[in-house]
């Protein structure tokens, strides 16, 4: 049984890419474009989830948590909407980036070097975002297991990630990376992509109970993604913690 949810390789990976969080047109590029949507599902979820009135900052006194939160990208939006975020990642220098624009923008996030086993917390959060990180971990069991105690009971928890299909090898490996150029080569590993009923079986083991799941689809022409009924490729799920 392994004991960390770190996997060195992608670390480091990434932390030699972190200069380029914030460019639109950088190496995280399809993140910005990506970005819209994850924010306004989410958004929209966590409003209906806890019935929560029309207000200027509907996320305002709500605890949220950004596990893999690299730059920042989907940290800073959700402060922005009121939501009292703490935002950590595995690699020091994703965080050094993370803080460093935070500055910039006067706002309040609480970034921390940490992954979810080894994160100091004495109060759970209402949410938990695990966007595009489970298939970067050594250990997504325990990752599951560490990300759920962490989460209160009727809390929500978000997870989005790559299906392991023959789809999603040609399109998001060979088409994204080798062909389009739209991530760096070895980005992703297909065999650490995770099915939609593996991901819904490790939430059961976990007191996470599946709201919903939906497709991720990408428009060339139009250049940006929408919410699709096909999960072959990306998709993002909603759990209840029960």
């Amino acid at each position: 049984m392994k004991t960390t949810t770190i996997n060195k390789e992608e670390i480091d990976k990434f932390s030699k890419i972190a200069e380029e969080w914030w460019d639109p047109e950088g190496k995280f590029k399809p993140l910005h474009i990506f970005n819209p949507l994850r924010i306004k599902y989410i958004k929209d979820s966590i409003i209906k989830h806890f019935k929560i009135k029309k207000k200027k900052l509907p996320l305002s006194g709500l605890k949220i948590l950004d596990i893999g939160c690299g730059g920042g990208l989907i940290a800073e939006p959700m402060s922005r909407l009121g939501a009292n975020i703490t935002g950590i990642d595995a690699s020091e220098k994703n965080i050094k980036i993370a803080k460093a624009h935070l500055k910039k923008n006067k706002l309040k996030i609480n970034y921390k070097c940490a992954s979810p086993e080894n994160l100091n917390q004495k109060e759970n959060f209402d949410v938990i975002l695990n966007l595009e990180i489970i298939e970067h971990v050594e250990d997504v069991e325990l990752f599951m297991e560490k990300s759920s105690k962490l989460l209160k009971k009727d809390g929500l928890m978000f997870v989005a990630t790559i299906n392991k299909t023959l789809k999603s090898y040609l399109f998001a490996i060979i088409g994204a990376e080798y062909i389009l150029r739209w991530l760096p080569i070895g980005t992703h590993d297909w065999e650490n992509f995770v099915e939609p009923s593996k991901l819904i079986l490790l939430g059961e083991k976990n007191r996470l109970k599946i709201n919903k799941i939906d497709g991720i689809k990408f428009n060339i022409i139009s250049n940006n993604w929408n919410l699709s009924k096909d999960k072959s490729i990306n998709y993002i799920t909603e759990f209840k913690k029960i």
